[in-house]
């Protein structure tokens, strides 16, 4: 039975542990070649971050800026073909280089034009060495910058997943998230996508907009169903600091009716892709049965190994993760764009967190946990030494009593359905006393 809880459901959403806020300069400044010596490097993870959208939308805190100046992507391109060459380097040949899977995130990848979305899989492929045609690719795009010529470059270079920031079908919910759209110009950009050809559509919507009602919300939803995306997720809203809303916020979005009305939202949007037959995979995963299999997700690995390319990338070696500086403020984001263009020495580590011992545990039980299907303590053993309940027996108790894991699953620890709807409060039951104090202390610019 589940007890009566105080828990605020929607507090960090835990895609990677630690968060970037947490994040410090590194007065060693490590040699990249230091940091991957001796490394397992038969599996990595590859992420290119390209840091530029056409409009930068009300909710979003993400590491871009709105447009760019003439010549600033071919620079920045210039830039990230330097970093590829370093890295590479880096790896050295002690050992065979072999890339599991990639991706291109951002801000919008596709805001490239067609010509340097090829030249940023040139880069991948001849500077890195991913074969992009023989692994699984996933790219983001948003409608006004999926073009046809656009998406024709990626379906041809391997693409295998097209990820469109759509957020809401209905115009007003649009521009009540400061996110200037038409329906119209949505469902063509689909049609797009589905003409080039790319396996797998995923659909990004967004639940909590002013304005939204169950009605609304069933709206945007079918209207995602009708094209039949392999994925779709389903996002609650937050309103950070520095963002568009986040300046304008009514003080009432940070009481508990508004959780409640996520919550109801979150559980209709749940029930109505179940139904559909999809799948749950995590809070804001749901996946069509018959959807071709993409190989591993990059944010769901318990294990290290990833290759970030870009200003706002991070890299994970297995005691280090690390990256450039971070803002969410236009200013601050263009000086280090700037800042990372006019870099000729891309062989050392500026920014990072330590991931050993206490938080290489909590991250792998956090990527593990908050899964729909949750994971066996074999190989949690098998890594540390120890099972969860040894490490963390306060945090998994406080789960149990609120009903939040799945007591039925004996082999497993998964959480029940009410804690994976609460996932944004159980990930940072699991955050260090350390990374807390770091992301408190963190200054927001």
């Amino acid at each position: 039975m589940t007890v009566a809880t105080s828990v605020r459901p929607y507090q960090h959403y835990v895609y990677a542990y630690p968060h970037k806020t947490a994040y410090r300069e590194l007065p060693e400044r490590p040699s990249l070649a230091d940091l991957w010596a001796g490394e397992p490097r038969g599996a990595l993870s590859l992420y290119a971050h390209v840091p530029f959208c056409e409009v930068r939308c009300g909710f979003c805190n993400l590491f871009t800026r709105v447009g760019a100046p003439e010549g600033l992507t071919g620079r920045y391109l210039d830039a990230l073909e330097r970093q590829a060459v370093a890295v590479r380097e880096a790896l050295g040949d002690e050992a065979p280089v072999r890339f599991a899977n990639a991706a291109f995130g951002g801000g919008t990848p596709t805001f490239l034009t067609a010509d340097e979305l090829a030249r940023l899989c040139d880069i991948a492929e001849l500077r890195m060495g991913a074969e992009l045609r023989a692994v699984p690719l996933s790219v983001e795009a948003s409608p006004a910058t999926a073009t046809a010529d656009r998406l024709a470059v990626l379906a041809e270079r391997g693409a295998t997943r097209l990820s469109l920031g759509v957020q809401s079908f209905v115009d007003e919910e649009a521009r009540a998230a400061v996110r200037p759209q038409r329906r119209a110009d949505v469902e063509a950009a689909l049609g797009r996508v589905r003409d080039a050809g790319i396996p797998v559509l995923n659909i990004d919507l967004i639940y909590g907009i002013d304005g939204q009602t169950a009605a609304s919300w069933r709206r945007s939803l079918d209207a995602a169903l009708a094209w039949r995306p392999e994925e779709i997720y389903l996002y609650p809203l937050y309103v950070r600091p520095l963002t568009g809303l986040g300046r304008h916020a009514d003080p009432l979005l940070a009481d508990l009716a508004w959780d409640e009305e996520r919550l109801r939202r979150y559980r209709e949007g749940r029930d109505h892709l179940r139904e559909q037959g999809y799948e749950q995979a995590s809070m804001r995963m749901f996946r069509r049965a018959d959807a071709p299999p993409q190989g591993p997700d990059d944010y769901a690995c318990q294990t290290d190994g990833m290759i970030g390319l870009g200003c706002g990338a991070r890299s994970y070696t297995s005691s280090l993760h690390y990256s450039f500086d971070y803002a969410v403020g236009m200013r601050e984001v263009r000086g280090i764009i700037d800042a990372y263009v006019a870099t000729s020495d891309f062989g050392r580590a500026v920014h990072g967190r330590a991931v050993t011992g206490d938080e290489a545990r909590r991250r792998h039980l956090l990527q593990s946990l908050l899964q729909a299907g949750g994971f066996g303590p074999d190989a949690y053993r098998a890594r540390f030494g120890s099972a969860p309940h040894e490490d963390f027996p306060a945090e998994l108790a406080a789960l149990a009593a609120r009903g939040w894991l799945d007591e039925g699953a004996a082999d497993r620890l998964r959480l029940s359905p009410e804690g994976l709807a609460h996932s944004d409060a159980v990930g940072p039951m699991f955050f260090s006393p350390a990374v807390r104090a770091a992301m408190a202390a963190h200054e927001p610019r």
